[in-house]
């Protein structure tokens, strides 16, 4: 399968590889993803292992400035950090995000002391286009949660059933469904072409 190509930067915009708590392993979709896509880049973090809600917001809002016009690709404690980060900058330079398995940071959880410094989870609209993928039996979040998160966000909604936490655990190594979805986003955030 492959991503739309273009020398077109609508058709081909930057993807921002946003990954959660620890980093995504070379096996995670995410990692497929950037090795797959030349206009795809990791948003590296200073600490991994514990997270901190400023230094990471500053990494990603650093990472949008140099490659504005890009689609963020969000997993787990990542999609908190895109809503925060949207809070802080207004959204500017970002073209619209695909949110997979939004880690609840306001729950009690398996890592939940490690996601406190997210909590509470910005629930604003989100100022550009998104689409959050959620599960059945993701143990990070909810599904009606994460539901009623897609809303507040304003971005449209994506029930894969049960499918875990959408890692390499609960089967999702490459995620070819994954990469259909955000050829949806790209598509749709496409500006409109000139009338001739």
């Amino acid at each position: 399968m492959s991503f739309i190509s273009s020398p077109d930067p609508a058709a081909d915009p930057p993807i921002l590889i946003v990954p959660g708590l620890y980093n995504s392993g070379p096996d995670h979709w995410q990692s497929h993803w950037e090795r797959a896509l030349p206009n795809a880049e990791r948003v590296d973090q200073v600490d991994w292992e514990r997270p901190a809600l400023g230094d990471w917001t500053i990494s990603l809002a650093e990472a949008v400035r140099s490659r504005p016009g890009a689609i963020l690709v969000a997993h787990s404690l990542g999609c908190a950090l895109v809503c925060h980060l949207a809070q802080v900058t207004g959204g500017r330079g970002v073209r619209g995000a695909l949110l997979v398995a939004p880690a609840d940071v306001n729950r009690e959880g398996p890592a939940g002391r490690l996601l406190i410094g997210f909590s509470p989870i910005p629930r604003p609209r989100l100022p550009f286009p998104s689409l959050v993928v959620a599960s059945r039996d993701d143990p990070y979040v909810a599904i009606d949660r994460a539901e009623a998160f897609a809303r507040g966000w304003g971005s449209r909604f994506v029930d894969l059933g049960r499918a875990g936490h959408i890692n390499v655990d609960s089967g999702h190594g490459a995620w070819p469904r994954g990469r259909l979805l955000l050829n949806e986003l790209i598509r749709a955030t496409a500006p409109a072409s000139p009338q001739v």
